[in-house]
């Protein structure tokens, strides 16, 4: 079911930057699940950040006030689709990344440390895929070198058999703060602590391994599949297929950004692909049925009676899958009359008695026969 984005954020459409902002921080602090135990919460929560995502935009937000949510997934103008977002994380890291400059704990009143797991580190790669990859979907594996948790430690980072201690300095915080008072008012620093580089513990013998990190580096060889429709500079993101975190800490995501090769006959624009065709004078002048090529192999095009260079034709649901969507782009046929460089006697005889009897050609006026890109332009804006 479409849902207002405005109405979810509680604004008026002509809404500024500040006003969604502040509406977005107030209802997602509302309905955060450590803050809010209603069974909805959670899902409230995604909707609000979801309708923050695309409004904060200008270009999603331009493409959502005209086409509404169906545009917003499809994409357009140089946005690439927005699907929302599939769990709850995916929202909470939009929320931290607006709001969490304190950390998680400052913002929902919890005493967050440096004891506490901390995430890995996004790793990202990149692999390229034909057009007709693009069209159909693809399977690659890959190997990436990650960082795994270390398994003669067990993550902690120690020699097995030692022990580790809280940091006395900080109180296994990771971080001092320092309150200074001025004429101004009081500040607050927040430091690293140097007792413990900002770990909270202290390790008496370094694991022989890791050195005291918790992780080793592995290659290791992950299957993906590449949806059909995707585009270049469209990334898949592969949940906690990433370095592990330090000291047990959950594992953070692998971003894989697809690269779509360029294509020797056609030309993508958008779910639409674009072919130059070739044909006679006889042709154009004459009109034809005739077999083109498709990414999907062929299909039967008609070629109208009179039709002149540069002018496009369609053929419906010939291009590209659209990306997590229903249907097809179509494939634009872009006319281009052929003059032979070398005539035969024969060609020559009726291309002479052709031009005895042909008409001149009709002087172009401004507004009434667009020019060749013009006409392009039309096409892919039909």
């Amino acid at each position: 079911m479409s849902r207002d984005y405005y109405e979810l954020l509680g604004v008026s459409r002509d809404a500024g930057a500040d006003e969604l902002k502040k509406a977005y921080r107030r209802l997602a602090m509302q309905y955060h699940p450590d803050r809010n135990s209603a069974p909805d919460a959670e899902q409230r929560f995604k909707e609000v950040t979801e309708a923050w995502e695309v409004l904060r935009d200008p270009g999603k937000r331009e493409l959502y006030d005209r086409y509404g949510e169906a545009g917003v997934r499809r994409g357009g103008g140089g946005e690439a689709p927005f699907t929302g977002f599939g769990n709850f994380s995916d929202a909470f890291d939009v929320f931290m990344r607006e709001f969490g400059g304190g950390g998680f704990g400052d913002l929902f009143g919890g005493a967050g440390g440096a004891n506490q797991p901390h995430r890995g580190s996004t790793l990202k790669v990149s692999v390229s895929i034909t057009l007709e990859e693009a069209a159909e979907g693809a399977k690659r594996s890959l190997r990436v070198s990650v960082l795994e948790e270390c398994g003669r430690c067990g993550a902690t980072g120690a020699e097995p058999g030692t022990t580790t201690e809280t940091c006395d300095t900080c109180r296994g915080a990771g971080e001092v703060r320092m309150v200074q008072r001025s004429m101004l008012g009081q500040f607050v620093s927040v430091r690293p602590c140097g007792a413990c580089d900002g770990e909270g513990i202290r390790i008496a013998a370094a694991c022989g391994d890791c050195g005291r990190t918790g992780r080793v580096r592995a290659v290791r060889s992950i299957d993906i599949e590449i949806p059909a429709g995707i585009s270049s500079d469209d990334y898949l993101k592969l949940r906690g297929r990433g370095n592990a975190g330090p000291r047990g800490g959950p594992p953070g995501d692998l971003i894989v950004h697809v690269e779509v090769e360029p294509h020797e006959r056609f030309e993508r624009k958008g779910d639409d692909l674009l072919l130059d065709l070739p044909v006679t004078f006889a042709q154009a002048a004459l009109g034809v049925e005739m077999e083109v090529p498709t990414i999907l192999g062929q299909a039967r095009l008609t070629v109208p009676p009179g039709i002149q260079a540069g002018q496009v034709l369609r053929l419906r649901e010939q291009g590209m899958p659209r990306l997590r969507a229903a249907g097809r782009g179509d494939q634009l046929v872009r006319v281009h009359a052929w003059t032979p460089s070398r005539l035969s006697r024969r060609q020559r005889e009726i291309l002479e008695s052709l031009r005895e009897v042909e008409d001149a050609p009709p002087e172009p006026r401004r507004g009434e026969d667009p020019s060749f890109w013009e006409r392009v332009k039309a096409a892919f804006t039909a």
